[in-house]
């Protein structure tokens, strides 16, 4: 047996580990074998998976899981294409945001995925083919339909197989082949062994950030914990905690500094006001050995340029007070040339929020921003983390939902409860409003039929009167 012989077989088993031989789908594919000599030899050498639907010979609709190898010890490549026939019954399937994550999550620096799945206009960057010239022939018929692809050094390695597994289950995941738990088990195995997607020390990670950069911002949907993240940093700093909420009312008078009328006076007078940003900065000047936190909660729901006014400039974290010249009276005749090194300002953003206002990219240079997702946690105590209902609204979301939309997704924290009585008001009264909300702005439409169909099994509520 040839080297792509046993490739061959090891494709075909894959299929059928990951449910292709069901018996609700007796028939998941169609398999294509074009190696011979001359394909070998002339360039255009391949072997796949393509639709049930479609002829074993000629051209060919929609997606196909394609290998394309070569002679001796070159390299390979393993991708996802599309028939030279274009869509027939994938562009629903192309134009879903989860189509192209799925295999996003898989591909390696020796791989390449579009943008877009829809596009079958674009060719190959030149940066991948010039890693693999001998299959330059027989990409030149392909490299405009290849929606994703990686390089498979040697097929018969250890990581080779797990290349060619992850992109067959990932296949089999896209054409639901799999028909129990067993078989889905087996695409998730696979599909993980070769993930990049790692598990990360949130707070480890802004610990880190803060203590660099100084001023950071914490966005995230809601639920994703950033404002107990905030607190928790503070802490580890052994820092002093200054807490504000921004509003749309919030002004420099009450942040900074200004005046207010002194209603006990019996006349017409007025008494000076020092906000939270000049008491946290003078404790930071006077303690020198203290680290002071400022924690703005909310910060763009306010007009940060009426609010941060001159001190705007101060927020550059490598300025150094001993070569700066350029002082800044903040109020009061207190001036200022930098900012302590001993303080710290942390601020939280709720990036579901619609209405607030564009944050100014002057801010944005200022402050290094750390996003939070929802991701599955532990609970502690008498509460329960209720993984079920968190994994149905994380699948939903990651499979229907936009790039922008994904900032939506509730956080983690919408699905800690007590018990299931708990956790199904948490749906009703929570969840389902928020989904509402979201589907009234036109945000998440391709997801509302899944969506309905959770709320309506989970809690018997229906999404839409």
């Amino acid at each position: 047996m040839s080297k792509i012989e046993r490739t061959i077989e090891l494709v075909k088993e894959l299929a059928e580990n990951f449910g292709a031989k069901n018996k609700d789908i007796p028939n998941a594919y169609t398999f294509r074998n074009n190696t011979k000599e001359d394909a070998l030899n002339q360039g255009g050498a391949f072997f796949g998976l393509i639709s049930p639907e479609e002829e074993t010979s000629g051209p060919y609709h929609d997606f196909s899981l394609v290998i394309f190898p070569d002679r001796d010890d070159n390299p390979w490549l393993i991708s996802l294409v599309v028939g030279s026939l274009g869509f027939k019954n994938d562009y629903e399937l192309a134009a879903l945001p989860g189509a192209r994550r799925l295999y996003s999550s898989i591909i390696s620096q020796d791989g390449f995925c579009k943008t877009s799945f829809l596009d079958i206009e674009s060719n190959l960057p030149k940066q991948l083919k010039l890693k693999i010239p001998s299959l330059d022939k027989t990409l030149q018929s392909y490299s405009k339909l290849i929606s994703t692809c990686e390089i498979i050094w040697d097929p018969e390695s250890e990581n080779g197989k797990k290349v060619i597994a992850g992109f067959v289950a990932a296949y089999a995941q896209l054409r639901s082949f799999s028909g129990n738990a067993d078989q889905r088990k087996a695409v998730s195995k696979a599909i993980s062994e070769v993930s990049k997607t790692e598990s990360v020390n949130e707070k480890e990670e802004i610990l880190n950030l803060v203590q660099k950069r100084k001023f950071v911002i914490l966005q995230g949907a809601p639920g994703t914990g950033k404002t107990r993240l905030a607190k928790i940093i503070a802490k580890d700093l052994r820092a002093k905690i200054f807490f504000t909420q921004f509003h749309a009312e919030t002004s420099y008078s009450d942040f900074i500094y200004g005046i207010k009328p002194d209603l006990k006076a019996g006349e017409v007078s007025y008494v000076e006001q020092k906000g939270i940003f000049y008491e946290s900065l003078n404790e930071a000047k006077t303690t020198p050995g203290k680290n002071i936190v400022l924690i703005i909660d909310e910060i763009n729901r306010a007009n940060l340029s009426n609010i941060l006014g001159p001190i705007f400039y101060l927020f550059e974290y490598q300025l150094k007070e001993e070569e700066e010249f350029v002082y800044i009276d903040i109020g009061g005749g207190y001036r200022i040339n930098a900012i302590p090194s001993n303080y710290y300002v942390i601020c939280t953003m709720n990036t579901a929020d619609r209405s607030l206002a564009v944050v100014d990219f002057a801010l944005r240079r200022r402050f290094a921003w750390y996003t939070l997702k929802p991701h599955v946690i532990k609970a502690t105590g008498t509460n329960k983390f209720f993984k079920n209902d968190f994994l149905a609204f994380n699948g939903i979301f990651n499979w229907y939902a936009s790039s922008e939309e994904l900032s939506l997704q509730p956080g983690q924290a919408y699905f800690i409860a007590e018990n299931e009585e708990e956790m199904k008001v948490r749906i009703r009264y929570e969840l389902l409003p928020l989904i509402k909300e979201y589907l009234a702005e036109g945000l998440l439409t391709n997801a509302r039929e899944y969506l309905a169909k959770y709320f309506y099994d989970r809690v018997g509520e229906v999404l839409f009167e």
